[in-house]
């Protein structure tokens, strides 16, 4: 599913008034009955009492025609029109005067107003401001939203909250609503999914108001969400007389004593995620753990007893995994510089291998085009730099990305696979996952993937969609707090299963 930026959705706004020959107030009543529909469909007539605050713009306007639906079907209601500027858009003014024609008068509010009671057992709809808010709001319309917020209500926000801006972090979050729940218009924006603005959203939806379907099938965007329908068609079915040859030998080199462990979890996920073969290079103190854990992995072992001293591989392997309990020793730091040196085919650097790239930036020269990094935060901030705001961030990845061709999976609730301009915004995963050993799973199944065949950009989209999915199954079983690494690597194949889900499968579950 696309993520569409500010000014995509005005050109989708104004390409359907266009091509389908409908005014803009028309496009704002088809969106508000949208939302009067989903209300509707839940309530059912419920008595509950509707509080809906509402601009003097756009999003104002749609907030004034679910009042009027929610009044011509008899739910209690009131209305309050938040008067923050002299500025009145043509189509709020023209329902305004509809509102005001069913003999209703909303309540304006200006910074003499005192604040309108509010029951936690109300329904409070945020219709404030729109996706075009560029400036922090006046204080009195910030005082007015933290009294939303701490009223203990059910909000409803049209489209985004209010006082979040879609192109840029909060100037003020404390003047930002906190919304129980959205209904985004047409496409979900991309600050549901990022750390510093996602908290404002607690769930979303996105509802279909019949934009131009041409301009959004045509326009490119530079961010993606990634579900089901999106992963589907990357999946390469295996073939009935093929073995395990066809399904590529990896390697996994990393381990230090006293973390063998790492390697371990990433082998064992390199092989459940469908790699034909796996070989594990680690230190010698780690072979008789990695023999007797997991005997479907060959080992190969350093001269070294504790520590990686020496790459050496007697065989070409298709994809190589490396970093996972490495260590930065500098005998390891040596042998690593020297090994990517031999490399020609991309690889995935995780954990320490990263942070060796961080602290020898010279080195990122030689790392293969096309290579997979995975960083959690703080590893991402040692390679680009610290940034002011999850927007900065963004941008200098896609930079970083660029200069050295490589993919970029930035870890997080919503993981984001970045390669060059490009963000592909990850839906599946949960807080379970934050745990010891999570992130080396991820690579190995990156690998695991990227030895089968699959491009380093779709192993990396597929194996951070099938990393969360596994762990969202396994919480579903035992919660969030007892998760562990190797429950992840235990449901990598249930997560294939619900992953290639008969569609039929769905429609009876839903019935």
């Amino acid at each position: 599913m696309k993520i569409f930026s500010t000014s995509q959705i005005y050109e989708a706004d104004k390409s359907t008034i266009q091509k389908q020959q409908i005014s803009s107030d028309e496009l704002m009543e088809r969106a508000a009955t949208k939302v009067f529909e989903w209300i509707h469909s839940r309530l059912r007539g419920t008595q509950v009492h509707i509080k809906l605050f509402c601009g003097i713009g756009n999003n104002g306007g749609d907030g004034l025609v679910l009042a009027r639906l929610l009044k011509e079907h008899d739910y209690t209601i009131s209305v309050y029109v938040v008067n923050y500027s002299e500025k009145r858009s043509k189509d709020f003014l023209l329902n305004l005067e509809r509102l005001k024609n069913t003999k209703l008068w909303p309540d304006f509010l200006n910074k003499e107003s005192e604040l309108p009671e509010i029951s936690p057992n109300d329904i409070l709809v945020d219709a404030i401001f729109g996706i075009g808010l560029n400036r922090t709001p006046d204080v009195w319309v910030g005082k007015l939203i933290q009294h939303i917020n701490t009223s203990q209500a059910f909000v409803l926000a049209i489209d985004i909250p209010s006082g979040l801006p879609m192109d840029t972090a909060p100037w003020d979050a404390s003047a930002v609503v906190q919304a129980s729940y959205v209904l985004s218009f047409q496409s979900p924006k991309l600050v549901f999914f990022l750390p510093e603005t996602g908290v404002f959203v607690n769930q979303w939806e996105v509802l279909d108001i019949g934009l131009d379907p041409e301009y959004l099938n045509n326009t490119n965007t530079d961010f993606e969400l990634i579900g089901r329908p999106e992963v589907l068609p990357l999946y390469r079915p295996r073939l009935k007389f093929s073995h395990k040859g066809h399904y590529g030998h990896a390697s996994v080199i990393g381990g230090s004593h006293g973390k063998i462990g790492a390697v371990q979890l990433a082998s064992n996920a390199c092989l459940r995620v469908g790699a034909g073969l796996v070989t594990a290079f680690v230190p010698s103190c780690g072979y008789d753990v990695l023999q007797t854990t997991v005997p479907e992995v060959m080992v190969i072992t350093d001269r070294h007893a504790k520590i990686l001293s020496d790459i050496k591989l007697p065989f070409e392997p298709t994809t190589i995994g490396f970093g996972m309990g490495v260590g930065k020793d500098s005998i390891t730091v040596e042998a690593f510089a020297s090994f990517l040196k031999s490399v020609e085919k991309p690889i995935v650097i995780d954990a320490d291998g990263l942070n060796i790239l961080s602290d020898k930036p010279e080195l990122l020269k030689d790392v293969p085009p096309l290579s997979v990094l995975t960083p959690h935060p703080k590893e991402l901030e040692r390679l680009i730099g610290t940034w002011k705001d999850d927007f900065e961030k963004l941008e200098k990845t896609f930079a970083f990305s660029k200069e050295y061709n490589v993919v970029v999976v930035i870890k997080g609730a919503h993981t984001i696979c970045v390669y060059e301009n490009k963000g592909y915004v990850n839906t599946t995963g949960n807080p379970g996952m934050a745990t010891a050993g999570s992130g080396d799973v991820l690579s190995g199944m990156i690998t695991g993937l990227m030895c089968q065949g699959y491009s380093s950009l779709d192993a990396a989209i597929f194996g951070v969609y099938l990393h969360g999915l596994a762990g969202d199954i396994a919480a579903s079983k035992m919660g969030y707090e007892a998760l562990r690494a190797t429950t992840l690597v235990d449901t990598i194949g249930n997560a294939y299963l619900e992953l290639l889900r008969p569609p039929e499968m769905d429609q009876q579950e839903n019935a």
